[in-house]
C-alpha cells in the first residue's frame, strides 16, 4: 500500500505567495501557521520593521 499526499490541506504564504502543504510538525499549530518557511517569517518581520519606520 502506497501513501499519497494528495489530500493534505494547503495555505498560501503571504510573503512569497506560494502554496504550502500541511506538515506533521505543524499538526498541533496548523491554524496559526502563516508562513511557508523561516525565511518568509523573518522577511515578514523585516517588512514590518521597515513599514513602522516610515
Amino acid at each position: 500500500m502506497t501513501h499519497h499526499k494528495q489530500h493534505l490541506e494547503s495555505k498560501l504564504c503571504p510573503i512569497c505567495l506560494r502554496p504550502f502543504n500541511w506538515r506533521k510538525k505543524w499538526q498541533r499549530d496548523w491554524p496559526n501557521v502563516k508562513y511557508c518557511s523561516k525565511r518568509c517569517q523573518s522577511n515578514a518581520k523585516n517588512l514590518n520593521k521597515f513599514e513602522t519606520q516610515k
